[in-house]
């Protein structure tokens, strides 16, 4: 994830918005337009001179002024497109809805191509919809990727993020479920779903925003990581006999040598045992820790002593971050056994995501892609075993045996324990 106050928006002299404010009415008044859209549009060649007044200016040692007031800067937007209040809807298809004085909506279309000084007044007016494919390429240079989520996120304003999402809305709809349920606060606040281009976003909330130089990691949790609809087709494949030998040439059995193929259910079932996942219920899927390069080569860390090693790496033996994430941990058990949502979904692919910064630490669940509703009738309790057809998925198991794991992470190393 991405440090938003790296990424989002700069630190402006007061003087410079004031410049800027000036000379984009000038603009306006140059080329006699009174048309938010319109008068954008022509301005775009004559921007590059604003970019150099708004570029952020480098200062050595403390920055010693804040951001300016939300009022402020709602003052420059107001300059800027003539309205103070924005919104995109998840049916927008890129329109930004605009409310004038008299409370009458327009619409107008969103440039493909913005300059900085019309990012700077979007942002302003708290429209985090994505504002060009440029835009989030430019913004994605710096993200922390863990595995599995590379090219899935853009950093939006002070304190929220995008999220690539879906058409089928089921990690929407989880999210807005989550808003009203007990694991509200173990979960990022979902802001309201984003459609551009095609494409479908989540405005969340940015986990990071408010820690200093993070350490995070990604924990992948349950015993079953694969929905039970992809492992319907019992027909034997070669190519997935074929990556299973490729990563261990002794896991098929007699009869998979000779038929030189195996189902898709063999195949996840065979990953999840190369990990922890079928055994412990969770596994490390990557970390990155401050000034080093993200882990993410822990595919194969199985046993619950080489992720007491890794976690203890994680934590730089810091016994107050430890303890912190213990309780934190422990009040999601809590919160997870009297929550209706949990009761009433199975919970695939979904993770934990650890942060903290040496001196204070979080964990929140996230990825809910693969969280779907169980069928009438249908119970789990999130330990028991997985069968075909009772929806079981771990996830209890999995906490469980992370919290043991914390706990052991902080023993004294010794013939007693396992770590």
């Amino acid at each position: 994830m991405c440090k938003s106050s790296d990424c989002s928006m700069k630190i402006f002299d007061s003087a410079d918005l004031e410049i800027a404010i000036k000379q984009w009415n000038d603009l306006k008044m140059k080329f006699g337009c009174t048309s938010r859209e319109l008068a954008a549009k022509k301005a775009d060649s004559q921007a590059a001179e604003l970019s150099n007044i708004l570029r952020p200016k480098e200062k050595e040692g403390e920055i010693s002024k804040k951001l300016h007031s939300r009022s402020k800067v709602h003052q420059f937007a107001r300059n800027a497109f003539g309205s103070s209040k924005a919104s995109v809807s998840s049916k927008s298809n890129g329109n930004v809805e605009v409310t004038e004085g008299n409370g009458e909506p327009q619409r107008t279309t969103v440039p493909d191509h913005l300059t900085l000084l019309q990012l700077l007044a979007l942002n302003a007016l708290d429209l985090t919809a994505p504002a060009s494919n440029v835009l989030l390429k430019n913004r994605l240079n710096n993200w922390v990727q863990l595995s599995g989520h590379e090219g899935s996120f853009a950093p939006a304003g002070p304190g929220t993020i995008w999220k690539k999402s879906s058409p089928d809305r089921v990690e929407i709809e989880a999210y807005q479920k989550l808003m009203k349920d007990t694991l509200a606060s173990m979960v990022p606040h979902f802001y309201k779903d984003v459609q551009y281009n095609g494409e479908y976003f989540i405005e969340m909330q940015d986990l990071l925003y408010n820690f200093k130089n993070p350490a995070v990691m990604d924990i992948k949790m349950g015993t079953r990581t694969f929905l039970e609809s992809e492992v319907e087709n019992t027909k034997a494949r070669t190519d997935l006999y074929e990556k299973m030998v490729k990563v261990d040439p002794t896991a098929p059995t007699p009869e998979e040598l000779e038929t030189k193929a195996i189902t898709k259910l063999r195949y996840m079932q065979f990953r999840e045992h190369l990990s922890s996942s079928a055994d412990l219920g969770f596994r490390i899927e990557g970390f990155k820790v401050h000034g080093e390069e993200p882990t993410k080569d822990l595919k194969m860390l199985r046993s619950k002593e080489d992720i007491c090693k890794t976690m203890r790496q994680f934590l730089n033996e810091s016994e107050k971050v430890r303890l912190q994430l213990v309780a934190r941990l422990q009040n999601l058990r809590t919160k997870l056994e009297k929550s209706p949502f949990f009761r009433q979904h199975e919970v695939i692919g979904s993770s934990i995501l650890i942060i903290h910064d040496g001196k204070r630490a979080g964990a929140w669940m996230i990825d809910f892609a693969k969280t779907l509703p169980l069928p009438e009738g249908a119970t789990v309790d999130h330990r028991s075993k997985w069968t075909h057809g009772n929806h079981e998925d771990g996830y209890l198991t999995g906490l469980d045996n992370l919290i043991m794991v914390l706990k052991e992470s902080g023993k004294v190393k010794n013939k007693s324990s396992a770590c």
